[in-house]
């Protein structure tokens, strides 16, 4: 009855749905001289889990403390960092500024918006028509290749 109940407890454990309790009930039984033959294999894996807890409980952690030194160098990171988000929230803003008082390209009398326009108009019909003659050479290939490939 004992090793169907470790059976049962080390199927749990490495489907990864044990309790504590139960892993404890493990290393227990692992631990102990009465180990069913055909668990043995297990054995060693529990026995290094054992001899990690221990060295853990060992080794004594120690936390550094700041000293004064490092408590002041840390205020005065944090001056300077703010010292520099305001410096760059500042040249933002001032920037901004001068950027929103420009001139757009308002014009006061008609015929020279007319002919900025027509000059703009003129450049994007120039760019519209070179993606256009793109177009028909992609299609003059498409259609070359259709005729060798037929599909």
């Amino acid at each position: 009855m004992e090793s169907n109940k470790i059976e049962l407890l080390l199927k749990k454990y490495f489907e990864g749905e044990s309790s504590i309790a139960e892993e404890k009930e493990l290393r227990k039984y692992f631990a102990s001289a009465g180990v069913a033959r055909h668990l043995e294999k297990y054995k060693s894996m529990f026995g290094y889990f054992a001899y990690a807890v221990a060295q853990d409980s060992k080794q004594e952690t120690k936390v550094p403390q700041l000293s004064l030194n490092k408590k002041r160098n840390r205020v005065w990171l944090s001056i300077a960092a703010s010292i520099v988000v305001l410096l760059g929230a500042g040249t933002y803003v001032y920037f901004d500024k001068q950027v929103s008082n420009q001139d757009l390209g308002t014009y006061d009398s008609p015929e020279a918006a007319l002919k900025e326009t027509q000059k703009a108009l003129a450049m994007l019909s120039k760019n519209v028509n070179v993606g256009i003659e793109s177009v028909i050479a992609l299609e003059e290939y498409e259609d070359s290749k259709n005729l060798i490939f037929k599909e």
